[in-house]
């Protein structure tokens, strides 16, 4: 199985476990696994023994390195129409809104790789738990896609400008970064996630809500916290007021122009800035109008604006040439179709963000 489902006993009521088990893909998200963890979770919430859910990956690399992007691309590519490729994604939105409004208390353990997808479920989760050598990143500006899966909602409650920074630059963010601006909650002391899943079976659930929340958040602050000074040092305290400067203003290229030519050393700025120069143009300014857009909007309404846009991604050939360069032929030079972000025509963003669903004609059908 590619999704590991366990109903645990503990010392009163059960845990329900979701364990990605495909750690040869980072635990990529197929079709597959994002319908078993989304069944599992409707049929536990209707479960009276099932009292909190714990979401982790398998394998020592990483959670969730996001979306299975090589079955994408066959989608993509293959001789079915591309309804097929926008199908992963509208499970995979339909997944990760259930996750948030889920009616029982979900801790996410994240650990190592946790990117686009990936991150798109952990943000999900009430508990979000990173092990020591966790880095978080939406890098999808690289392949001509955008930071999906509430992405627009998430990153917009980052401090300084950091969301739209995280968004134009794939920047990679550690534990320490996480926990600094607010994208996790607490650190575990190790790598080793047994430890807290002991905990949680040592524990009398009652099956009510409020006061299973209040049992877990009382156990989840009697845990050992980690040493954070044993934390890597977070590179957004050396850079934070450097990004919140540079992405200040209403001019996404000046923006650009200002981040490229900083005169900023260091490797993980470096790094940033080869993803943001070598980037999709189209992408750029999807991110610069999700992020805006979605300033006012209720997360229903975020999830369905982001889907619009992925349905406008799969049509165009930005999505399919990026993951070609990237991770197919890995030459690493993506042919975009435009040059520069300059010269992107205004109506080609603006087709992204149409339609505008309604309930009726919702396809996630968001409750």
């Amino acid at each position: 199985m590619s999704v590991e489902v366990q109903e645990l006993p503990c010392r009163e009521g059960h845990i329900g476990v979701l364990t990605l088990d495909t750690p040869g893909s980072l635990n990529a998200l197929s079709e597959e696994m994002i319908i078993t963890i989304r069944d599992s979770l409707e049929s536990w919430a209707a479960d009276e023994r099932i009292c909190v859910v714990l979401l982790r990956g398998a394998g020592s690399k990483g959670f969730c390195a996001g979306g299975d992007i090589r079955d994408l691309y066959l989608s993509l590519t293959g001789t079915e129409n591309r309804e097929a490729a926008f199908s992963v994604f509208r499970h995979e939105y339909k997944l990760d809104y259930t996750l948030h409004r889920y009616p029982k208390p979900v801790v996410g353990m994240g650990h190592g790789i946790i990117m686009g997808g990936g991150l798109g479920l952990f943000s999900a989760c009430r508990y979000r738990l990173l092990t020591p050598g966790a880095t978080l990143a939406m890098p999808e500006i690289s392949i001509g896609l955008f930071p999906d899966v509430g992405a627009s909602w998430f990153l917009n409650r980052l401090p300084g400008r950091l969301g739209l920074f995280m968004g134009l630059t794939g920047a990679r963010l550690n534990a320490t970064d996480a926990l600094r601006v607010g994208l996790a909650d607490m650190a575990l002391p190790t790598e080793d996630q047994q430890g807290l899943l002991s905990q949680l079976q040592g524990e009398r659930w009652s099956g009510q809500g409020a006061a299973d929340d209040s049992r877990l958040c009382n156990l989840l602050r009697q845990l050992e916290a980690t040493n954070y000074r044993a934390l890597p040092a977070s590179q957004l305290a050396l850079h934070e007021r450097d990004i919140a400067r540079l992405c200040t203003g209403t001019s996404l290229p000046e923006i650009v122009d200002r981040l490229q030519a900083a005169p900023i050393e260091g490797e993980w700025w470096q790094t940033c800035m080869k993803t943001l120069k070598g980037g999709c143009p189209v992408s750029a300014w999807l991110i610069w109008n999700q992020l805006r857009k979605a300033q006012q909007m209720p997360l229903k309404d975020v999830f369905r604006m982001e889907l619009a846009m992925v349905w406008e991604c799969v049509r165009r050939p930005d999505l399919t040439e990026g993951i070609r360069a990237r991770l197919i032929d890995r030459d690493q030079n993506p042919r975009w179709s435009f040059s520069r972000i300059e010269d992107v025509p205004e109506a080609v963003i603006d087709a992204h963000f149409l339609p505008v669903w309604s309930d009726e004609t919702d396809p996630m059908q968001l409750e």
